[in-house]
């Protein structure tokens, strides 16, 4: 039975969300604009400051597991 009522609270819960954002207007812009701007902000995170250490120091597969497993394995 308690399943059956958390069920009912969350399916309230997301129909509520779902008819608000439906019968916006001018939100669904300001959302999209939200959208693409938090994509091009993580892009240009993910470019600038988290390089691929593994891919530029070794070789192959094989190398970058050991590196990590020595990392790993010899944390002090």
């Amino acid at each position: 039975m308690k399943g059956n009522k958390s069920h009912h609270l969350f399916s309230k819960i997301f129909y509520f969300y779902y008819d608000g954002f439906r019968s916006m207007t001018v939100g669904k812009k300001l959302w999209a604009i939200i959208v693409i701007k938090l994509a091009i902000f993580f892009l240009v995170m993910r470019i600038f400051f988290f390089p691929d250490f593994l891919k530029t120091h070794f070789k192959n597969d094989k190398e970058r597991s050991n590196y990590v497993f020595e990392q790993l394995i010899n944390q002090e």
